[in-house]
């Protein structure tokens, strides 16, 4: 999620907003993204979103066919558990990588990114809730932030892009839940063992984080199925 400002190219924009609301599940999942409406939405011509679509195909975000042109990949119980594999097979040794090579600048970076978020959290509800584009970036970049003196570019692309991967279910998990504990004495705790440089126990945390997303989104099926029933 890279921030649009007035430089970026219009096929950019294009590419960032639409992936924006395929993230957040404003575009649901399953759902036909048809280049007229996506028009009349966004105010771009279709070659922009042509290319916006085409690059999110890529991502594994938008199904392309033939004959059906372009809609959003499903949701399932197994592509997040797909996601939540590879992610504790990149996340893990990418942050304790972090833990060795990070230096006092990377530190800071990682107190600052957690004040932002809890600030955004602590207004948050219990119960059903609608992540907004702010609380997105600012929970991407405190992730971010953890790994990222990691020395390996491709294991940090890799890590965000399954992070973002990740993100539709988070949204879907909140929209669908009663009353949850919230993240934020996760990611404090997360936090600490990283700065103690504590990297077992960071280790241990940061996996059990991202199984509990897994957790959340399964109870989210079930009571969506149950609803439906």
């Amino acid at each position: 999620m890279q921030e649009v400002t007035a430089n970026t190219t219009v096929s950019e924009q294009a590419f960032q907003v639409l992936r924006q609301d395929v993230l957040s599940g404003r575009h649901a999942p399953d759902i036909k993204l048809k280049l007229d409406s996506l028009q009349s939405l966004y105010g771009f011509s279709s070659s922009p979103l042509r290319e916006a679509l085409n690059r999110l195909v890529q991502e594994g975000l938008v199904k392309a066919d033939e004959r059906r042109g372009f809609r959003v990949t499903p949701i399932s119980p197994a592509d997040l558990a797909d996601i939540t594999k590879m992610r504790l097979m990149l996340d893990i040794p990418a942050l304790k990588e972090s833990i060795q090579a990070g230096d006092d600048a990377w530190e800071a970076a990682i107190v600052a990114a957690f004040h932002r978020l809890e600030k955004i959290e602590s207004r948050l509800p219990q119960g059903p809730v609608v992540l907004d584009a702010q609380w997105s970036q600012r929970h991407r970049d405190f992730h971010f932030s953890l790994i990222a003196a990691c020395p390996s570019e491709r294991q940090l692309s890799w890590s965000m892009s399954l992070f973002d991967q990740a993100e539709r279910y988070r949204h879907f998990a909140a929209r669908n839940r009663t009353v949850s504990k919230k993240k934020d004495e996760e990611h404090r705790s997360l936090m600490d063992a990283v700065l103690r440089r504590d990297a077992k126990t960071a280790a241990v945390l940061l996996a059990e984080h991202i199984a509990s997303t897994q957790t959340n989104v399964m109870a989210a099926f079930k009571r969506q199925a149950t609803t439906r029933a």
